[in-house]
């Protein structure tokens, strides 16, 4: 069984989605656990989105996959093992809210399985988000486009990454930001909420508001070091 990495963009779907996304990609339920206080016990709850979708072939695969990585030195046999193996791929870090996590994730034939871990203690440990895999992986490839932006005339604006922010400015002169999401080439989720984009664009004419893309934050770069200062 083949295990790596999440790419950035992967990353994004190891979180609930709203609905719309639930369906676009194909989300059958996942899986969330944890090895208890000790590290060694393993303790999970399985949460349905889609049941139609959890077929027989599906919960074989799943059955695969999880009592594979409960394996000696697997990524689920207990929380010192999920950490050295975390280890061995520092790109499969995420930046969490408080914590660094790791991302990781499995393929079968037909199904996906995207593992979002945190081998800390006091904590839910791991997260395994299941997916049909020819509907997330066709909507990752177009979501790849971005989300446009237009005006009332269909005029294009501007163009943000899936996961990318907006700012909207309303008629007072308050900036909000409202992170988006691609749900495909004519719709897109603003916050809480599902537009069409020429919907999004009259509603903010309407209400005399503007919108402009977030920049991107920029990673700190680290200062140089030059020789003759070192010590």
């Amino acid at each position: 069984m083949d295990i790596r990495p999440l790419t950035p963009t992967e990353q994004k779907y190891t979180y609930a989605q709203s609905m719309q996304l639930e369906g676009q990609t194909g989300t059958i339920g996942h899986l969330r656990g944890d090895f208890a206080t000790t590290g060694y016990g393993f303790y999970t709850t399985w949460f349905d989105t889609r049941p139609q979708w959890k077929s027989d072939e599906f919960k074989a695969d799943f059955d695969t996959v999880i009592n594979a990585l409960r394996e000696d030195k697997g990524l689920l046999h207990n929380r010192y093992d999920m950490s050295a193996f975390a280890r061995h791929f520092p790109e499969s870090a995420i930046k969490g809210n408080y914590c660094t996590e790791y991302g990781f994730r499995v393929d079968t034939e037909k199904h996906a399985f995207l593992l979002r871990c945190n081998p800390t203690k006091g904590d839910y440990n791991f997260y395994c988000y299941c997916y049909v895999k020819e509907w997330l992986d066709k909507h990752i490839q177009k979501a790849e486009q971005g989300i446009r932006f237009i005006d009332p005339q269909y005029k294009e604006l501007f163009r943000i990454p899936d996961g990318g922010k907006v700012i909207v400015t309303t008629s007072w002169g308050e900036k909000r930001e409202y992170p988006c999401r691609f749900i495909d080439e004519y719709h897109t989720e603003v916050g809480s909420n599902l537009y069409h984009i020429c919907e999004f664009a009259e509603r903010m004419q309407k209400n005399g508001a503007t919108y402009e893309p977030k920049p991107a934050e920029q990673t700190p770069q680290k200062t140089p070091k030059h020789k003759d200062l070192e010590r």
